[in-house]
């Protein structure tokens, strides 16, 4: 987390697709705490949630025994939702660019892709296995 922030809420989820359910009650819950207009509230739905795809299959492996850690911060004009999982991580400058020709048919790696471009800002922390994204209010 960037300096200037501070933690108002913290989730933690099991690797299991039907915790997205979760996901989307902490982002709505979020987003009117905050006063994120409606138009936007799509953009930190499906960024945090292909963040939490992501770290359920392929940090934590489906393993539901594994944990998916969520955090909320926020600051003056700014909040992030933090993702992180228990999985290796992953060298996140290292992916396949999803819009090259070759991959355009591949039905899977867009979710980095999709993050950036929903996000104000992605950060990558660790080895890669923690993810913010931050959004303007």
């Amino acid at each position: 987390m960037k300096e200037g922030f501070k933690v108002v809420k913290e989730l933690s989820l099991e690797s299991d697709y039907q915790s997205l359910i979760d996901v989307e009650n902490l982002v709505g819950s979020v987003c009117d705490d905050f006063g994120i207009q409606t138009d936007a509230f799509g953009n930190v739905l499906i960024a945090v949630s292909e963040a939490v795809n992501n770290a359920i299959q392929h940090g934590n492996k489906e393993k539901q025994s594994a944990r998916v850690y969520l955090q909320v911060g926020t600051s003056t004009d700014r909040f992030y939702i933090q993702v992180k999982d228990e999985g290796p991580g992953f060298s996140h400058q290292d992916l396949p660019d999803p819009t090259a020709p070759e991959n355009l048919l591949k039905d899977s790696g867009r979710g980095v892709y999709l993050m950036k471009n929903l996000a104000d800002e992605v950060e990558f922390l660790q080895a890669g296995n923690t993810v913010n994204l931050y959004f303007h209010k």
